[in-house]
C-alpha cells in the first residue's frame, strides 16, 4: 500500500470508552510491530492524558490548535510529536477548544489535519485520530484525513440513535467533499452478560453484516492501563483483552493491505 493506514475513531456519543480503545488498538498493532502516530483531536485530552502527556496538554504554543487554525504554522507538526514507548503521540492541547470556530471560518476548515498530516506520513505504518465525541469540524477533519472510521459503542440501547447520527453525518460529509469513508469496524465496548448487552450484541451483528464487530469486556485493568499512561500490552498483557485487542490489529492489518511478513512480535504476548 502507498502511504500510511489512516483511521478514525468516532462515535457522537460521548462515555464509550472510545480512547480506551484506539489506545489499545494502537498498542495492538505496536505488538504487531507496527509503527503508529496516535493524534489527540479532542479539546479534552483525554488521548493525551491517558498517553502520559498531561503536562502537554497546558504547554505554549504552538499546538495541534496553532497547525490547524494558521497554514503558516502548518509545517511545525512534526515538531508536535512526542515519544511514547507504544507509539508517536501529537497531543491535544487546552487551545483546542476555541478550534471549533476558528475552522467554521477557515476557507477549508474541514482539511487542515490532512494538509498537516502530509508532512509526516512517510514515517508510518499507522496515523489513528482520535475525534471528539461530538460531530463538528474536528470530527470532520479526522473523517477527511482519514478516509477510515473504527466506531466504539456501548452494549446499550442509546447507541442505536448515536450510530445514525454518526452514519448521516459521515454521508453528508462524503456529499460535500466527494470522497468514501469507510467503515472498518464496530468494537462493542464494556460489554456484560445482561439481557441488555446480549440483545445490543446481536443488534450490531444483523445492522453491519459487512464489517466485523469486536466485544471488549469490562475490565479494571484497561482503566489501570489508561491511568499509568500506556496500553494493556505496556501494562498487563495476561489481561484476556489483549487477545482482543490484537484481533482488531491483524484484521486491521489484513484490511489495509499488509502483508504479514513483517516481524508480529503479538507472538511474544502471554495468552
Amino acid at each position: 500500500m502507498t502511504g500510511p493506514a489512516r483511521l478514525a475513531f468516532s462515535n457522537q456519543k460521548g462515555g464509550v470508552g472510545k480512547t480506551t480503545v484506539g489506545i489499545n488498538v494502537a498498542g495492538a498493532l505496536n505488538a504487531r510491530g507496527r509503527d503508529v502516530l496516535f493524534v489527540d483531536l479532542d479539546p479534552q485530552g483525554n488521548a493525551t492524558e491517558g498517553l502520559g502527556f498531561r503536562d502537554a496538554y497546558d504547554e505554549a504554543p504552538p499546538s495541534l490548535f496553532d497547525v490547524l487554525t494558521d497554514p503558516e504554522r502548518r509545517e511545525s507538526f512534526p515538531d508536535l510529536v512526542l515519544d511514547h514507548p507504544e507509539m508517536d503521540v501529537v497531543p491535544s492541547n487546552i487551545d483546542m477548544t476555541a478550534a471549533e470556530p476558528e475552522l467554521t471560518l477557515s476557507r477549508r476548515g474541514g482539511e487542515q489535519l490532512a494538509l498537516a498530516l502530509e508532512t509526516v506520513e512517510d514515517d508510518y505504518d499507522y496515523v489513528l485520530v482520535d475525534c471528539p465525541p461530538h460531530l463538528g469540524y474536528l470530527t470532520d477533519n479526522g473523517l477527511h484525513a482519514t478516509r477510515n472510521v473504527l466506531i466504539p459503542a456501548l452494549a446499550e440501547s442509546t447507541s442505536k440513535r448515536a450510530l445514525e447520527l454518526l452514519f448521516d453525518h459521515v454521508e453528508a460529509l462524503e456529499l460535500d467533499y466527494d470522497i468514501t469513508i469507510e467503515e472498518r469496524g464496530v468494537v462493542a465496548n464494556r460489554v456484560e452478560s445482561t439481557n441488555e448487552g446480549r440483545t445490543m450484541l446481536n443488534w450490531f451483528d444483523e445492522a453491519f453484516p459487512d464489517i466485523p464487530v469486536w466485544e471488549v469486556r469490562k475490565r479494571v485493568a484497561l482503566q489501570r492501563a489508561f491511568s499509568e499512561g500506556v496500553s494493556l500490552f505496556e501494562y498487563d498483557p495476561d489481561v484476556d483483552m489483549t487477545e482482543t485487542f490484537l484481533d482488531v490489529a491483524a484484521d486491521l492489518d489484513e484490511q489495509f493491505g499488509f502483508d504479514d511478513g513483517a516481524t508480529v512480535e503479538a507472538a511474544e504476548v502471554s495468552r
